[in-house]
């Protein structure tokens, strides 16, 4: 069917994200992108002000969530199109979600004072708006001050090619499981999720499978496709064009619906441009709607 989509796209809600959702919708109109997903990190708190805007600019709007989750010990974030994002299972497991992260991202800070950075938890928690905050987010927030104070440690992260990527290549340097801050995941089993989601209304999709912090192979698709896996984010701003064609012809082979998201977050991926994605149409919401009556 006629029309471009994009069923990855964070709002203000999101610790990472600079846009509410009625500028969001706004932008999606002016575009010509005839439906749109918001899925913030473990909150849908963009509904229902994000279905009121939808409703006023004649925009599609599926309401959805990217959940952290865990599989084989690895970080893996699923997307959930169509999701019931009132109903008490959703919120239960956002709930156990959220605490876990809480305390993640406490940690996290207390690793980083340990190392002598300046940086405290209240100003993270006040800048991230009171939500947890994400590895990126704190990593923005300790760079943007260090660039202020000159903070030889942080020099790196200010110079050349590593300025638009800083937080990304921060994280990569501090919260990988090798690097000096890092702390272990605590957050809900992928596999339970699962178990629990689809009930809702759900169509769980796996988010950018081949993130560097994800590396879904084709065993782990198998796995999950069997416990209620449903679609796979085939063109996604983390994947090169050879995961792309990889992805695609796995989602192919193990009947996974191939979605499109752009993950569209504002500053801290300047790189991600709104509406930049020309692969998602409207079919992947046709064929994701079909799922979701199975």
């Amino acid at each position: 069917m006629d029309g471009r989509v994009d069923l990855h796209i964070h709002s203000s809600n999101s610790s990472d994200g600079d846009f509410p959702p009625s500028e969001l919708l706004r932008m999606a109109k002016q575009k010509g992108l005839r439906a749109i997903s918001i899925s913030d990190h473990d909150t849908v708190g963009a509904y229902p002000e994000a279905l009121e805007w939808s409703h006023r600019l004649g925009v599609e709007l599926i309401p959805s969530v990217e959940l952290t989750t865990l599989f084989e010990g690895r970080e893996f974030h699923l997307l959930m199109p169509f999701v019931n994002w009132e109903s008490r299972a959703l919120r239960r497991i956002l709930t156990t979600v959220t605490e876990a992260r809480m305390e993640e991202a406490k940690e996290r800070v207390a690793k980083l004072q340990g190392l002598g950075f300046d940086i405290s938890w209240d100003e993270v928690i006040l800048q991230t708006r009171g939500g947890p905050p994400l590895g990126v987010s704190i990593a923005q927030i300790l760079i943007a001050k260090g660039r202020k104070k000159k903070t030889p440690a942080l020099q790196k992260y200010h110079e050349g090619a590593n300025l638009l990527f800083a937080p990304y290549i921060f994280y990569k340097d501090y919260f990988l499981e090798e690097g000096p801050a890092f702390v272990p995941k605590r957050t809900v089993s992928l596999i339970e999720v699962l178990e629990v989601v689809s009930g809702d209304g759900a169509v769980p999709v796996l988010a950018h499978p081949g993130a560097y912090f994800e590396r879904a192979t084709r065993e782990d698709l198998v796995v999950l496709e069997a416990r209620g896996l449903a679609g796979l984010e085939v063109y996604s701003s983390y994947h090169k064009p050879d995961q792309v064609q990889s992805y695609r012809a796995l989602a192919e082979e193990l009947d996974l619906v191939a979605t499109a998201g752009s993950d569209f977050h504002g500053r801290i991926k300047p790189q991600v441009v709104f509406g930049q994605l020309k692969e998602g149409t409207y079919d992947m919401v046709e064929a994701l709607k079909k799922r979701r009556r199975r």
